[in-house]
């Protein structure tokens, strides 16, 4: 299925996906203080839907359907249109409707995703036939996530994230199903790699690497976030009990818990007894992988 949607008024819309960290490993701090990392990200069928049309008195205006984030020049959406105007030289005079279905600080990478969808439109709109590869640098001046999302399918990363190796088409296993549980509270990815250092080594089923169709699934971060979100490492573990699912994983930095369901499952009856245990305050999504 196609992700563009131009209609008859010039206005073209993009969907902008969630990802999942599959498998998430932090192989130490670098000289510029990130973290070097291995990840393989896919897509999830969580998606933001962006609209754009181009505007004639030389601004740039986002508007977003959560009023809680900020539209202005610090928001990475209108990041991304300065900083391609920079690469280009151009200047892009455009509106940004942004409907906001990806809840923030929840390791599912929202906010990378509209960027590199806001790159990927304008590289259409504008007929500046950049290819992927350049996208990509140019996100990657914009967050470590950003690239992955420039490719828009299943990527092994490294470096820092902005590293990126589409998955042959033969590696990568067919649609899954998944389910998405969000305590009502976010975490910053800046805050987790910052206390991975300081966060003891765990050992236990908790932590154990999981078998999966994609490979084995584990996440580095998990060890700051259980530490000091102790509902969440108590989420996994109850996750992992319930006969629907055959693994669990903190997505990310979190705050998201992702459950990998066995085929044939009904995930309502997983999520009604999630709320039931956890609170109506939390988010929950019932989907698969792209």
């Amino acid at each position: 299925m196609s992700d563009e949607f131009p209609d008859m008024t010039g206005a073209y819309e993009l969907f902008a996906p969630a990802k999942t960290n599959l498998w998430l490993r932090i192989l130490g701090r670098r000289e510029d203080g990130y973290h070097e990392i291995e990840t393989r990200m896919v897509l999830l069928d969580l998606q933001d839907r962006i609209r754009f049309q181009w505007r004639d008195d030389d601004h740039v205006v986002l508007r977003c359907s959560d009023d809680s984030l900020p539209v202005g020049e610090d928001n990475l959406a209108v990041r991304a249109v300065r900083a391609l105007e920079r690469h280009t030289n151009k200047v892009f005079s455009i509106s940004i409707d942004l409907e906001k279905r990806i809840p923030s600080g929840a390791g599912l990478g929202g906010g990378s995703s509209d960027a590199a969808a806001v790159l990927r439109a304008i590289n259409v709109m504008g007929s500046l036939f950049l290819p992927e590869d350049e996208l990509a640098a140019i996100g990657a001046q914009l967050g470590s996530d950003v690239p992955f999302f420039v490719y828009h399918r299943s990527c092994d990363c490294r470096g820092r994230g902005e590293i990126v190796t589409p998955v042959p088409e033969g590696e990568a296993p067919g649609s899954l199903p998944v389910f998405l549980i969000q305590p009502a509270f976010p975490i910053s990815a800046a805050w987790a790699y910052q206390h991975y250092a300081d966060s003891r080594e765990y050992e236990g089923f908790l932590y154990a690497p999981q078998p999966s169709p994609w490979g084995e699934m584990a996440n580095d971060l998990e060890r700051p976030v259980f530490e000091k979100y102790t509902v969440l490492g108590e989420m996994k573990s109850w996750l992992l009990a319930q006969p629907e699912v055959s693994a669990a994983l903190l997505s990310g930095s979190g705050s998201t818990m992702l459950a990998v369901l066995d085929p044939a499952v009904d995930a309502a009856v997983l999520a009604a007894r999630a709320l039931e245990r956890y609170g109506e305050t939390c988010w929950t999504f019932s989907g698969r992988t792209l």
